[in-house]
């Protein structure tokens, strides 16, 4: 049977504390979307309340607007699944082998307290799936608790936008948490690269995390590579 995944955006669209427009960082999602398509699997994209994903307009940028991104905004079918998107209360976990929290910062005031989300995660991951996320992504990983009441990320190596790329991309004190230093206190390994905006994700068997708006592609084939020997597995169990 065909893999299938889960992608879930924000449904927040403006800071809280200052007037100025968030939303799904675009390419976090098309990155991912285009490495899951080639291996043929089935994709939904959800999030918390359901409708619109609006775009964080930075994310179109002439700096970082390519030819992934330029492809999906064309596409208008695609476009309007960001329209219309289900509420996660309606979506059933046992038709997903992943989930992936795509970010941008609107993420931070609707993944990190859902309770939905963090149900269907807990679900995914103790019944075999992937756990994954990138860049702001890791918010909605941050207070999942596992059946036996421990945290998910406790003891386990991730990553996420580092609390140094906050600084770098102005947006600091804009922010409503460090989120570098939660998972940290929530018992995580953290790491990072050296340097800033560079490409990196990390996988502790089925979670995975990708650091930053550049890693969606290496996390994406972290998750491909743990469902395909995943399969292999089951399909070629051991005597």
């Amino acid at each position: 049977m065909k893999k299938k995944i889960l992608h879930i955006v924000t449904n927040v669209e403006r800071y809280a504390s200052v007037d100025k427009p968030t939303g799904l960082w675009l390419g976090e999602l098309t990155h991912a979307y285009d490495e899951f398509e080639k291996q043929n699997y089935q994709q939904d994209i959800a999030s918390p309340k359901g409708g619109r994903t609006p775009i964080d307009p930075r994310s179109l940028g002439r700096m970082v607007l390519d030819k992934s991104i330029r492809a999906r905004q064309s596409d208008t079918t695609f476009m309007a699944l960001l329209d219309n998107t289900p509420a996660i209360a309606d979506v059933d976990w046992r038709d997903y082998d992943a989930i992936y929290y795509t970010g941008g910062h609107g993420v931070m005031w609707d993944f990190l307290d859902d309770a939905k989300l963090q149900e269907i995660s807990r679900n995914i991951y103790e019944n075999g799936g992937v756990v994954s996320s990138v860049c702001h992504g890791f918010c909605g990983l941050l207070n999942i608790r596992l059946s036996d009441g421990s945290r998910l990320i406790n003891g386990k190596t991730i990553t996420g936008y580092s609390w140094f790329e906050e600084i770098a991309a102005g947006v600091a004190k804009a922010v409503p948490y460090n989120a570098e230093k939660i998972a940290k206190e929530h018992g995580a390994s953290y790491v990072k690269t050296l340097f800033p905006f560079v490409p990196y994700a990390v996988a502790d068997g089925a979670l995975i995390t990708g650091q930053n708006p550049f890693s969606a592609k290496p996390a994406a084939k972290k998750v491909i590579e743990f469902l395909s020997s995943s399969s292999e597995t089951k399909s070629h169990p051991a005597e």
